[in-house]
């Protein structure tokens, strides 16, 4: 197999690609209620000969290959959508109140896509494939469940791949972007604060404890970690979304619930902000004789990009893609005069498995602002260019293999 060859089969399945994904366009599931998305996936899967095996509450696994010794190489497609109700132009909207606004349909067509690439040349597979479809990304619970239930063995998996699809990139859709060795993605935390007073009438406050009052001292305080406790290189974002109390604008209520994320990009940042958010929230509420309890909910640490792994992708997507198609992240900052490129912001749960084998995350151009692609991911207006599937398919495919033949 070349990669001239495995490129054209691509091209060849893109019209079943885009028909698998605008099937699941149209079927969206949130976190790890996603029943039409995974029966989808396994008759698919099935169909092509493949034995889908379900790990964890909604996940899927399938092995490619095996028929030779080898390694095993895993990779990644995300399934869940957001609960948000769409508002895109698009001929096969959804109309259940959830959208596939972050791209996973995308991500779930190009794997089934790569399955039968796979499974087209699985006597050629120098070792084995494993095929991951994880519920529960946008929730950070998916991945870290699917360990759990067993993901990373019987065969245990020597190094993993995901590849998620960007909007707005200004690039032709289907160019690849390899990220940089280390932390491409921060860590990521959701916490609850729930402020607990004693309510009362409005006009007599003497006679209460108003939680409001402390939560809006809570609030502004914890401002103070990121200006004044954390170094410059220490990058951090605390972000409150959430703040709720009472039904009537002439009572103090007996409780005030705020909500929010944290990013970080390491560990001990991490750890050490959590630690404050409680210290300060404890204390100010004392304070004001009221009472605070911090809670941190579903999470994930930082996806760490192993450094082989990272050059090896950069190698083969650059054999694989047209040339202008594929570049790596030093090459964009060579290419912006110098100038840094940016981490990511936005979390990603497949960094519990970057925690446990050596991984890689790869970027895929989806849509050009030029082109009329101009919403963000997580937009109830965003797009997809669906001419990048094929590449994507070819990419998950044409890496793992490739891995496999160099790691005998």
């Amino acid at each position: 197999m070349t990669a001239e060859q495995l490129r054209e089969e691509a091209a060849q399945l893109q019209n079943t690609i885009i028909s698998n994904r605008r099937y699941l366009h149209t079927h969206p599931g949130t976190g790890f209620d996603i029943k039409d998305t995974v029966d989808f996936v396994k008759k698919e899967l099935t169909d092509m000969g493949y034995e889908p095996v379900e790990c964890g509450k909604a996940g899927l696994i399938a092995i490619a290959g095996g028929r030779k010794e080898g390694k095993v190489f895993m990779i990644r497609g995300d399934m869940d959508a957001l609960p948000i109700k769409e508002e895109a132009d698009v001929d096969f909207p959804s109309e259940n109140g959830r959208m596939h606004a972050c791209g996973h349909d995308m991500h779930t067509a190009m794997m089934l896509g790569a399955a039968r690439l796979l499974k087209k040349h699985e006597n050629e597979i120098q070792g084995t494939v494993k095929l991951m479809f994880q519920p529960a990304e946008e929730i950070f619970e998916g991945s870290q469940d699917m360990i759990q239930a067993g993901l990373l063995k019987n065969p245990d998996v020597d190094a993993a791949l995901m590849i998620h699809v960007m909007a707005g990139m200004p690039f032709e859709a289907g160019t690849v972007v390899v990220s940089a060795p280390g932390v491409s993605a921060p860590a990521a935390d959701y916490f609850e604060i729930k402020v607990q007073g004693k309510g009362c009438h409005g006009s007599m406050p003497n006679t209460g404890k108003d939680p409001l009052n402390a939560a809006a001292h809570i609030l502004i305080a914890l401002q103070e970690i990121h200006a004044r406790e954390l170094a410059m290189s220490d990058q951090a974002v605390l972000t409150f979304g959430t703040m709720n109390a009472g039904t009537a604008a002439n009572v103090i209520p007996d409780t005030v619930v705020m909500g929010g994320s944290i990013r970080t990009f390491d560990e001990e940042t991490r750890s050490y902000i959590k630690e404050r958010m409680t210290e300060i929230s404890e204390g100010i509420a004392k304070a004001f004789r009221t009472e605070a309890e911090v809670t941190f909910g579903s999470g994930c640490p930082t996806l760490v990009n192993d450094k082989d792994l990272s050059d090896c992708a950069g190698k083969y997507v650059k054999e694989l893609l047209d040339p202008g198609k594929a570049f790596s992240v030093s090459e964009l900052n060579a290419m912006g005069g110098g100038q840094k490129s940016s981490k990511s912001a936005g979390s990603e749960d497949f960094a519990y498995v970057s925690q446990e084998v050596p991984s890689v995350m790869l970027a895929l151009a989806a849509g050009q602002p030029e082109k009329g692609y101009i919403y963000p991911q997580h937009h109830p207006m965003v797009k997809f260019d669906e001419n990048a599937l094929a590449d994507g398919s070819a990419v998950y495919s044409y890496v793992a293999m490739r891995w496999l033949e160099e790691h005998q």
